[in-house]
């Protein structure tokens, strides 16, 4: 039914989309990073380039609009040396569903995932970029379960072995979490319930009954 949907809309729409949406996205994080890093290293620096980017409900009611999008162009929370390899595994994961869909298609999954992080970020006063990278991936590995990627850059090992690891963490977060972490999370991950809720669920679900019957068998 959705990709009917879309299927119709693609026909109408296709020469509003952003082509190469996620070089855009990726590009707009390396300057951040650039300048964050020129910022920090200058001793007479007190602008907190990250925080005036970051979404805060209350600053934005107040006047400092940009941050409702702004906070999409964070850089991912790690070592500077790592960011250009993240950085490029972004471009890499949208690039490649941008493929497989066509840029509409790619485009409405992104926005949809921005504007659940931006519902998010009124509801509870704050939103991050961290569920939104977290649904590329998810959307990455439903797509292209075999795609070998390297864990922690060095080990090699497919991208839906990783896909489940990260799905469970996401649901004892969910399970665990609180009232406001577990709306937090529904809304920031709504583009992967949308497209792949099925899968996504099912892929999870039989790739741990896989793990527990290939376990029992051992024991026998």
């Amino acid at each position: 039914m959705l990709n009917q949907y879309l299927n119709k809309i693609e026909r109408k729409c296709r020469k509003f989309a952003i082509s190469n949406l996620m070089l855009y996205i990726v590009l707009g994080m390396a300057v951040v990073t650039i300048a964050d890093f020129i910022l920090v290293t200058n001793p007479n620096n007190t602008v907190n380039l990250l925080e005036l980017l970051s979404f805060d409900r209350y600053k934005i009611l107040h006047g400092e609009v940009w941050r409702v999008i702004s906070f999409v162009f964070l850089p991912p929370p790690t070592l500077w040396v790592f960011i250009p390899i993240i950085l490029y595994f972004y471009w890499f994961m949208g690039s490649s569903l941008e493929y497989k869909w066509g840029a509409l298609k790619f485009n409405i999954f992104y926005f949809t995932g921005i504007l659940g992080c931006i519902a998010a970020g009124f509801i509870l006063g704050y939103a991050t970029n961290y569920y939104l990278d977290l649904s590329l991936f998810l959307a990455f590995a439903i797509l292209f379960p075999n795609e070998q990627l390297l864990a922690f850059f060095v080990l090699p090992i497919k991208a839906k072995w990783l896909a489940l690891v990260d799905g469970i963490v996401l649901l004892y977060d969910f399970v665990k979490g609180n009232g406001t972490t577990r709306i937090f999370i529904i809304l920031s991950i709504i583009n992967i319930i949308i497209f792949f809720g099925k899968d996504f669920f099912s892929m999870i679900y039989y790739m741990v009954r896989r793990f527990k019957y290939r376990h029992i068998k051992k024991i026998k």
